[in-house]
């Protein structure tokens, strides 16, 4: 069996068997086991990956497979994987796999909830591995569509309108979608035979005329779970409605389909529309880099404040993309993984916050590193990576994106990305404004004199997330460079159009 199956069948199986279970303890035990499982898969796929690579196997994507699917139009089941995705997957795994035990103690409709969380991260898995464009974009919209059920149902505040507005946004950049999609489908008839394989469609070299027209609704259309400015109005709401493993899962990991497609389908596709286009782009997303940095600023429920911080952080991811050389590219992918870990921590950190205070503003906190250090010590840790310190994940990404972009020679692109640093100085502002806002200082209110600190679940959570976080800041030259062979072929079809 090729081991990329396991990332789908693994989560069916599991959703399977927690129907057979009768109270929260079994749901969460058979999530647990099948995510643990699913976190195993991965860690075996990336030594397996790696292993091949080492041994000469030098084919564009591994573990490649296809099945006809629908033969009359010509739709496969066709899957495979490059060090890009490799690591997407293991990112998913871990997030995933922490998202069930900050899940713990959910008790409300607790089998549903989990059925529901699990059948998000399986639409994740399979986009990732999917080769072909139908297949992604049906994974794609098992990944959206279960947002609206775990945020109008088990979410908080004004949920039913988050959830509608997410829904709404999202299935209007499906839509977008669709329309890109097919355009490419058929378009490709010119080569022979209609079809949706990436790997087909790669090869093929689309008049000009069809990239311009068809580029934007596949950049805008992945763009929009991007957060690209001002498209990105349902992601804050979004965020801050929602339980706490759907916020991990849902910045941490849904919003970097969005990165993934814009740069896999949009730009490898139609590099030279995503030439002629990029500068368009380029102002939106210094846009949203600089205006999510700052919108942060201004919030003082803990929810918001990381809410705005993704929108600022996956805008860098688009900005180092449209870029368009090896090292910006190189920054932006790291980006994807190193913001997905640190969001995923921080909303897991909030949620167990506001267990214990029940409350998200800021002003209603103060002094929790007394009561609470285990958790402060965590909080804080995120911080510093969103803000860049050296040693942790947010440095090595930052500062590989603003290398790249400067690279640039032109004014154009030179000044944007001076703009764009000035979130550095921003998340700085922010970050250790709540800090020591909710962290240090006299406890606010007496009864936080009682709270507890981390529970077991919840520090093991905790600690999955935090040890990549390390790694990544500490050990950096292995994940750069194997994600450089994938992006060599892209950068070199985007580059060749110059």
């Amino acid at each position: 069996m090729n081991i990329l199956n396991l990332f789908v069948i693994i989560p069916v199986v599991t959703m399977a068997a927690i129907l057979f279970t009768k109270d929260l303890r079994g749901a969460r035990l058979v999530s647990a086991v099948g995510m643990g499982l699913q976190l195993i898969a991965a860690v075996v796929l990336i030594f397996s990956f790696f292993a091949l690579r080492k041994a000469g196997d030098s084919a564009e994507f591994l573990f490649y497979s296809d099945v006809t699917w629908f033969e009359s139009l010509n739709i496969h089941y066709a899957i495979g994987v490059d060090s890009i995705a490799v690591w997407m997957i293991g990112l998913a795994s871990v997030v995933v796999f922490a998202g069930i035990f900050a899940s713990w103690q959910m008790e409300y409709l607790s089998r549903e909830f989990f059925i529901s969380l699990i059948l998000l991260a399986t639409g994740v898995f399979g986009f990732f591995i999917s080769l072909d464009l139908f297949t992604m974009f049906l994974f794609y919209e098992v990944a959206v569509i279960p947002m609206y059920l775990l945020i109008g149902i088990w979410g908080s505040g004004p949920k039913e309108y988050s959830a509608m507005k997410l829904t709404l946004m999202l299935m209007g950049g499906s839509a977008l979608l669709i329309v890109g999609l097919l355009g490419l489908y058929f378009g490709s008839a010119q080569a022979g035979e209609v079809t949706f394989n990436l790997l087909e469609l790669s090869r093929i070299n689309f008049p000009v005329t069809m990239q311009r027209f068809f580029f934007p609704f596949l950049f805008v259309g992945f763009g929009i779970l991007g957060a690209l400015f001002p498209l990105h109005t349902w992601s804050p709401d979004g965020h801050a409605s929602a339980p706490t493993a759907v916020s991990m899962l849902h910045a941490g990991v849904l919003m970097k389909l969005g990165g993934y497609g814009c740069f896999r389908v949009a730009m490898f596709l139609l590099p030279e529309a995503a030439n002629e286009m990029a500068w368009i782009f380029l102002i939106l997303t210094t846009i949203s880099v600089v205006y999510g940095a700052f919108g942060a600023i201004w919030q003082k429920d803990l929810k918001y404040i990381n809410a705005y911080s993704s929108v600022s952080h996956c805008g860098l991811v688009l900005f180092a993309l449209l870029m368009m050389n090896q090292t910006a590219m190189d920054g932006a992918i790291i980006q994807m993984i190193s913001h997905g870990l640190m969001t995923a921590l921080f909303f897991a950190l909030i949620g167990m916050i506001y267990s214990r205070t029940h409350t998200r503003n800021i002003n209603e906190m103060g002094g929790l590193m007394k009561v609470m250090p285990f958790l402060a010590v965590a909080y804080m840790i995120a911080g510093f990576a969103s803000l860049g310190l050296p040693g942790l994940s947010g440095f090595v990404a930052e500062m590989t994106v603003f290398i790249g972009s400067f690279q640039h020679q032109d004014l154009f692109h030179r000044v944007i990305t001076i703009i764009a640093t000035l979130s550095i100085v921003i998340t700085a502002v922010y970050i250790l404004r709540v800090v020591g806002k909710i962290l240090l200082g006299e406890l606010q209110n007496p009864e936080h004199q009682k709270l507890g600190d981390a529970l077991w679940f919840e520090k093991l959570s905790l600690v999955l997330l935090i040890l990549p976080i390390v790694a990544m800041g500490t050990l950096p030259l292995f994940l750069s460079n194997t994600i450089l062979d994938a992006l060599k072929p892209i950068v070199e079809r985007l580059t060749a159009m110059i």
